[in-house]
């Protein structure tokens, strides 16, 4: 059991102000030229800061961005996320250049109710990273109250969302931390069935967990992108000049026979289009996946594969889906996924969407339509921690802290 925002007192019991909550946000967004290019984390953080402001209380939020390995950088600053916040909020926000200075520490002590203070990037130290009890118990002087809410870290054991919180008597998840343990785990303890799985992008690492972890809660497991190349080669398929692993060959044939004994479906794309000769040649090319040219790279899945895996979507009531199925980032190759993204809005089922590729090849369709989803992942390495039935260090910590609160007072949160 986690405890839920819902469930703390913001206001001070001696006093009519509100007290300070310390949010761990995950606003590691891409940035060009100082400006937010995609806002999809900052925006999915607004709800827990809103309802704190609501509750009377001051906010310090705090994150990192990239990986600056313990140096100032101002390409990795967390100026443009603060001034995309305030934007979105119509509102001003309070900035620190130090996260853990003296400078502002005073700051966020000095916070009027409804005002809120951003740290800059906590990975500016190492101390972040190396989960450094010193650097956790400065950040800790920020607030009095901790809250979580970043779950695309919840898989790193880091100061700022597993070290800290031993400092606070009272800490929890924000809306956004709930909403993702809910889809993500809770949910798919017993999904309606049948359930599929789609599962794309270019690497087979990271994907290997997941696919064993629902080799028997699955029905089918679809398989697209670059991945799909690999297994259609461990099926002794040519697939001309498509970029495939061909160390993970021998770890796509142990897969398909593990998903033959257990009866479950894996579906691969019956035809491709792509390039010939090279990246960006332009001259397209159609073929069925038993009839690859020599000289093609398979960029995006054909109209066969389309048609057979809305068909499949169109079965399943509960439906999981993490990496694009082509390279979406070309409109030429985007395709695929976009009429899968079609047939899912187009079906009432429950749809989980996890992959910061994914996220952003949607977006990019349709910003909009997102909304029509039943949830969308804002963490990539989380979300697959969390697929492969792994458990997330942040949300461990705070469960065991929970479990002891029980234990002290008998109440229920």
């Amino acid at each position: 059991m986690l405890r839920k925002i819902s469930s703390i007192d913001f206001k001070s019991s001696n006093t009519t102000s509100g007290k300070t909550v310390l949010i761990r946000v995950d606003y590691n967004v891409p940035v060009e030229n100082e400006l937010v290019t995609d806002d999809y984390r900052i925006l999915k953080s607004i709800p827990t800061i809103k309802y704190c402001l609501e509750k009377g209380a001051k906010v310090v939020l705090m994150s990192h961005m990239g990986r600056p390995k313990g140096k100032a950088d101002s390409k990795l600053s967390l100026i443009p996320a603060g001034e995309k916040l305030a934007e979105l909020l119509e509102m001003p926000i309070k900035f620190s250049d130090d996260c853990i200075s003296e400078d502002a520490i005073d700051v966020s002590k000095n916070l009027k109710d409804g005002e809120i203070h951003l740290l800059e990037n906590l990975r500016f130290y190492n101390e972040e990273t190396e989960n450094n009890y010193e650097f956790a118990s400065k950040l800790a002087k920020h607030g009095s109250i901790y809250i979580n809410d970043a779950f695309g870290t919840a898989h790193r054991e880091h100061a700022s969302n597993a070290g800290i919180a031993k400092h606070f008597a009272t800490k929890g998840m924000g809306f956004l931390m709930e909403q993702e343990v809910k889809f993500l785990s809770d949910k798919l303890t017993n999904p309606p069935k049948p359930l599929s799985l789609i599962i794309g992008g270019s690497k087979i690492d990271t994907k290997i967990a997941v696919i064993e972890n629902f080799l028997e809660l699955a029905d089918n497991i679809i398989i697209g992108g670059a991945m799909a190349n690999t297994f259609l080669l461990a099926m002794n398929y040519s697939v001309g000049m498509s970029l495939v692993e061909n160390d993970k060959v021998d770890i796509a044939k142990n897969l398909l026979k593990k998903a033959s004994k257990k009866g479950t479906n894996i579906i691969l794309p019956l035809d491709f289009s792509g390039e010939l000769d090279s990246f960006g040649s332009g001259e397209i090319c159609i073929a069925d996946a038993k009839d690859i040219p020599e000289n093609m790279i398979c960029e995006d899945i054909g109209e066969k594969s389309i048609k057979l895996f809305s068909k499949i979507i169109s079965s399943s009531n509960t439906l999981l889906w993490n990496g694009t199925v082509g390279v979406a980032e070309n409109p030429n190759f985007a395709v695929g996924t976009n009429r899968i993204v079609d047939a899912i809005v187009e079906n009432n089922l429950t749809s989980i969407v996890g992959g910061g590729d994914t996220v952003a090849a949607i977006r990019n369709y349709n910003e909009s339509i997102i909304e029509e989803l039943s949830h969308v992942s804002t963490g990539g390495g989380s979300c697959l921690e969390m697929l492969s039935g792994k458990k997330l260090p942040a949300l461990e910590i705070l469960k065991k802290w929970i479990k002891k609160y029980l234990r002290q007072t008998g109440r229920c949160t």
